[in-house]
């Protein structure tokens, strides 16, 4: 993906001159993605631009203003039994972007990010979430559960406890698009009406370009 070159759409006519006013460029491709429609190389080559961990707030807006492809997403598409299938896009110290493929019935374990935030957009099918809450005393209790549909974005903060997967009543595969900041690394995870945390590495595919 590294040196993909798409055009871009003009900004709106009120917003065209917007990025002049920003000095650095984190700020600069930051703006640029906010006020702009962006396909998944445009988005890389941000991400490979940034020189400190963009916030919460900054992906959601990455997230929510991309306009990617099938076509685009294609090398990174794949499915395995047993376990959902990450996909690595890019990665630097500060961030990292991800694709998961879920087959029906497959789901992440319970877990936070152990520092780290990130958001997640639903390319195809619809991705289950359940959001949960831990005591030391109490251990972990249910809080919400939602459905996000194609185009929808969500996400965590640092202290937040979820779950995410594909129903087994869907019926249809499950494509997601992750950013993190920073990257993920070991992540700690939890079982309901317990107070044990465990520990938990995701499996890690750089992509099936690849793959064996």
């Amino acid at each position: 993906m590294r040196g993909l070159r798409i055009g871009r759409r003009q900004p709106p006519e009120e917003t065209a001159n917007v990025s002049i006013h920003f000095e650095t460029a984190d700020s600069l491709q930051t703006n640029e993605i906010k006020n702009n429609s962006h396909s998944l190389g445009r988005l890389v080559e941000a991400l490979e631009l940034q020189s400190s961990a963009p916030s919460l707030e900054q992906i959601y807006e990455w997230l929510e203003n991309a306009e990617i492809d099938a076509e685009e997403l294609q090398p990174y598409i794949g499915f395995k039994e047993g376990n959902y299938w990450r996909h690595r896009v890019c990665r630097n110290e500060f961030v990292e972007m991800l694709v998961l493929c879920w087959r029906p019935g497959q789901r992440t374990p319970i877990h936070d990010h152990n520092g780290s935030h990130g958001g997640v957009k639903v390319f195809q099918g619809v991705l289950w979430e359940t959001t949960f809450s831990f005591d030391e005393v109490k251990g972990l209790e249910y809080k919400a559960a939602r459905d996000c549909s194609p185009g929808a974005v969500t996400g965590s903060d640092v202290p937040d406890i979820h779950q995410l997967g594909n129903p087994d009543v869907s019926g249809q595969d499950l494509v997601t698009i992750h950013v993190y900041a920073p990257p993920l690394g070991v992540l700690h995870t939890y079982k309901p009406g317990s107070a044990k945390v465990d520990l938990y590495v995701p499996d890690d595919t750089e992509s099936l370009l690849n793959s064996p």
